[in-house]
């Protein structure tokens, strides 16, 4: 594994590039979390199958590692695995974070992140996919019935590799605006416009993948 960027070098690096601006103005919303998965027990998560993630220490630096599939029913075809933060209900929000795929290299080799969760089977998600399709590479809303992708745009793929990557999301509920950044801040890589989830709790996971998870920023403006 490649060299990573320090944590705390990191969130500088991240703050500088959030006074850039974009269709949320991401530097005049508030820090909300800070997540360096540093404790040695998580706090403030909740897993939809805890038996299925870790907290792990890989060259004395502590991630959230999603190492197994997750035991779980879901009420409506969408991702099984999911790790969510609870008690933070957004509106507008931009979520950084990094994050490794663990998986074999395959079209459907994914990593996905959830927002505008209500509950299980209301929410979007954004799927991190290998090669795009109908069912990947795409952003979906989860509205009590099977994952529907709402993509104006996205690219041929996601090139996964087993190095370290950076995803972003930002989230305009007043335009309906959503926008997805991989490794590239500048520039989306998937967009959508919907305004169906106005509000709701953000995570980590996969449909029926693994991955590991660090160094996570939430900005954004509370939801009631």
């Amino acid at each position: 594994m490649q060299p990573r960027i320090g944590k705390s070098r990191l969130v500088a690096l991240i703050s500088l590039a959030l006074s850039f601006g974009g269709t949320v103005h991401a530097e005049e919303m508030p820090v909300l979390i800070e997540e360096a998965f540093d404790e040695p027990t998580l706090i403030g998560w909740a897993a939809t199958d805890p038996e299925a993630w870790k907290l792990e220490e890989i060259d004395g630096n502590r991630v959230l590692h999603q190492f197994q599939q997750s035991d779980v029913q879901t009420p409506v075809r969408s991702p099984f695995n999911r790790c969510l933060l609870r008690g933070v209900s957004v509106g507008d929000f931009q979520l950084d974070v990094d994050l490794q795929s663990t998986a074999r290299d395959y079209p459907h080799r994914s990593l996905c992140l959830f927002f505008g969760y209500q509950d299980p089977a209301h929410f979007y998600y954004v799927h991190l996919g290998q090669r795009t399709d109908d069912h990947a590479n795409q952003i979906f809303i989860v509205n009590d019935a099977p994952r529907v992708k709402i993509s104006t745009k996205t690219t041929p793929g996601t090139p996964w590799d087993n190095e370290w990557h950076h995803a972003r999301i930002k989230r305009d509920v007043t335009t309906g605006s959503i926008e997805v950044f991989f490794d590239d801040m500048a520039t989306p890589v998937m967009t959508a416009t919907d305004k169906t989830f106005t509000w709701g709790e953000v995570g980590l996971g996969s449909f029926d993948d693994t991955g590991r998870f660090d160094n996570l920023m939430l900005r954004g403006h509370r939801a009631d």
